[in-house]
């Protein structure tokens, strides 16, 4: 629960999100005049497969204008302007239950109290408000809804509507409709006014008509006709049918998985997330609320990306800016990959699916893009930093962009074990990208081959032999292989694989001991820099290992610790971490590799430094400006201190940091198709379950569990 004694003025830092995959709005519970933003993912402006290239720009220069590359577009506000003066300060609570989905609001005196209810219902697909009011004249209000990009609203009886078209052509619908009340309704100008009510039931619905298909155009059919069905829909279904169903929903989600490593105070529990945030800020110590943004981040994935849906961008869904930050777009050396991290091993896969339905569809104008700057011959395809919803590609080519990419369609497969998505989506699409790295590699003269013109994101110079390049196409071929063995295909081409991969320059390391992160050993241990791209071999890669490669680790660990401000190799703390190194996704990817280096204390001291830095009141995550990367990843990142199992045994609290005693965790998820679930005590573990509900096969499965290697009869699913 996220809960405050005070209504929000600021919609980055304060106002709550919900969301249902699709739509989403931002509530700012004002007792006089409630404002709603609300958003729809596909909402954005540019042009169909716009290529920097050929845009007459410098390769360096991103464009957010409608007609250019484009950006992601703030629909609309909804408001509620109440004649009666409320009382705020009088029994004053604004909540969202992160659980049921449900924002709620209430205040005033005995006998004039008023509650708000808010949810985005999936099963209804649309928003849905609900007010009831004590006194009759509490709900008296004016009600008009506004479109960012100036469309007028027009009104009927029990409806206000509007529709408009972008410069690019898409086009766009929005309506409001009161489905029930007690009182009176008519239209009054553009809006609507309703007077004598104690209850009060609002549905809202948005769209535009995008289409998530090349082929088509990015355009599928008018908007306006199912923004109005999916109203008549929801209208004939009493408020306490619509509620159930989206609570029924939201916390069969929330319940896959649970995560427990000790109580916070009573006294602390009581507090409003903001007081609570602002002691936790000041050193104070709050395990529950290390727990709330573990669920957090669930509850943003699920709110903000679901199967046939746009994955989720730089700010999920919410977005009140026609000219926001980066585009709130989909950026592709870390971020949009981080949104996805925590996606299998916290049981979100189908929501993973909208990442794999959005790669496989702007590699189409990608593939056009590809061969506009690396030949007209080149097969396969990769992108550029910067892509939007019509497989746009701006800013610097991110040479590896498709091979992380790939990353994700592989680890759908190993978390799922869907043979159908392997053989009908996954392989063809890792495979074609191989063929980009087949032919793109050279020989260096010494025998081993290098990616030509890489560069480690953000940081440093173009130039041959990049570790980070390596490591990603190291990835991809190994994904390759273990997706070809699995369907038993393509022999000879896996022969080809596994040749190149040998053969990549392997990683280094430096004069003060550190993996270096260019070929060259020139490596600063005073850098500070918020990108650790040469580390991805560590996490979310699966090369590095405490086990099968020592010398690395420690290599690897050494470079970690630097960054994190201790060039001496001494543990690191959020107080080491400084300037350029303090972004809402920096915290949470270093908190994983530590993780991953078997470091547990440095891995929490990098949450703990996400929660007292970048973390906003409403415990949003920002880079500065508010971007959820951070979130997705302190989830992902919280899962791989409690287990991991990307070397093919399931570790049971691989980075257990000290003071989290005792605890459990259920529903977890390993790769194999695996849930499991674990209980310690004073950091061993008392119980662990593995159950094999996806697993094509109930064998044996090898579990760390205390320092020592089990193996383990799988429960069946």
């Amino acid at each position: 629960m996220l809960w405050f004694r005070r209504p929000a003025v600021d919609w980055q830092s304060q106002a709550l999100p919900i969301g249902n995959g699709r739509l989403g709005a931002r509530l700012f519970g004002q007792p006089d005049h409630e404002r709603i933003q609300f958003n729809e993912q596909s909402l954005w402006g540019g042009v169909d497969g716009y290529d920097n290239a050929l845009a007459g720009q410098p390769d360096d220069v991103f464009d957010p204008s409608m007609t250019g590359f484009g950006c992601y577009l703030a629909f609309g506000d909804l408001h509620l302007r109440f004649h009666a003066h409320q009382q705020p300060d009088v029994d004053y609570r604004r909540a969202l239950d992160l659980e049921s989905g449900i924002h709620t609001t209430r205040f005033g005196a005995p006998g004039r109290g008023v509650r708000r209810e808010a949810f985005a219902s999936r099963t209804a697909d649309l928003l849905v408000f609900h007010y009831t009011a004590e006194r009759a004249d509490a709900l008296d209000c004016d009600i008009t809804l506004t479109n960012a990009q100036d469309a007028t609203a027009t009104a009927d009886a029990a409806t206000i509507a509007f529709r408009g078209t972008l410069g690019n052509g898409l086009r766009y619908a929005a309506a409001l409709r009161v489905a029930a009340t007690d009182g009176q309704v008519r239209a009054d100008g553009q809006g609507l006014r309703v007077q004598s009510a104690t209850r009060l039931t609002l549905l809202l619905d948005a769209r535009t008509d995008y289409r998530l298909d090349a082929a088509a155009r990015w355009r599928g059919t008018d908007p306006e006709p199912a923004v109005r069905a999916a109203l008549d829909a929801a209208a004939g279904q009493p408020y306490a049918t619509l509620r159930a169903a989206h609570r029924t929903q939201s916390r069969a989600v929330a319940d896959r998985v649970r995560v427990s490593w000790g109580a916070s105070p009573d006294e602390v529990v009581a507090l409003p997330t903001d007081e609570r945030l602002a002691r936790y800020r000041a050193g104070g110590v709050d395990p529950e609320l290390e727990q709330t943004m573990f669920v957090l981040g669930r509850y943003l994935l699920h709110s903000s990306s679901r199967p046939g849906g746009l994955p989720a961008n730089l700010q999920g869904l919410w977005n009140d800016s026609n000219q926001p930050p980066w585009a709130a777009d989909y950026h592709t050396n870390i971020n949009v990959q981080m949104n996805y991290w925590c996606a299998e091993s916290t049981d979100l896969g189908d929501s993973h699916r909208a990442l794999v339905e959005f790669v496989r569809q702007v590699a189409v104008p990608s593939r056009v893009a590809t061969r506009n700057a690396f030949g007209a011959h080149t097969r396969g395809w990769t992108a550029r930093t910067s892509q939007s919803i019509f497989g746009g590609n701006s800013w610097q080519w991110n040479t590896v962009a498709s091979a992380w990419y790939a990353q994700h369609l592989y680890e759908h497969w190993a978390f799922q074990q869907d043979v159908d998505y392997l053989r009908d989506t996954a392989y063809p699409m890792i495979k074609e990208i191989c063929e980009f790295w087949t032919d793109r590699l050279v020989d260096d003269g010494t025998g081993h081959l290098v990616a030509p013109q890489g560069w480690s994101p953000e940081h440093g110079p173009r130039e041959d032999g990049v570790p980070y390049d390596h490591q990603i196409i190291r990835d991809l071929f190994q994904n390759y292989l273990d997706c070809a063995a699995a369907l038993d295909v393509d022999h000879d081409y896996r022969a080809i694989v596994a040749d190149l991969r040998s053969r990549l320059a392997p990683d280094r390391v430096g004069r003060w001991g550190q993996l270096q992160e260019w070929r060259a050993d020139r490596d600063d241990p005073d850098d500070r820099h918020r990108h650790t791209s040469h580390l991805f071999a560590v996490y979310p890669g699966r090369q590095i290992t405490p086990a099968g490669s020592p010398e690395l680790t420690a290599a690897a660990l050494v470079s970690l610790t630097a960054r994190c401000g201790r060039r001496d190799g001494g543990p690191v703390s959020d107080a080491t971490v400084t300037g350029d190194s303090r972004r809402s996704w920096t915290w949470p990817w270093r908190a994983a590799i530590f993780a991953r280096l078997g470091q547990a204390q440095q891995a929490w001291a990098m949450l703990r430094g996400l929660l007292r830095h970048n973390t906003l009141d409403n415990l949003l995550c920002t880079h500065p400006p508010m971007q959820l990367d951070g979130n997705f990843g302190a989830t992902a990142a919280i899962a791989e201190m409690l287990l991991q199992s990307h070397d093919g045994t399931i570790h049971l609290l691989p980075a257990l940091p000290p003071h989290w005693t005792d605890g459990s965790f259920a529903g977890l998820r390993a790769r194999g198709g695996y849930r499991v679930d674990c209980v310690w005590r004073a950091g061993r573990v008392t119980d662990f379950t593995v159950t094999a509900d996806r697993a094509p096969h109930r064998d044996p499965v090898a579990v760390r569990v205390d320092g020592r290697d089990v193996l383990v009869e799988p429960a069946p699913g």
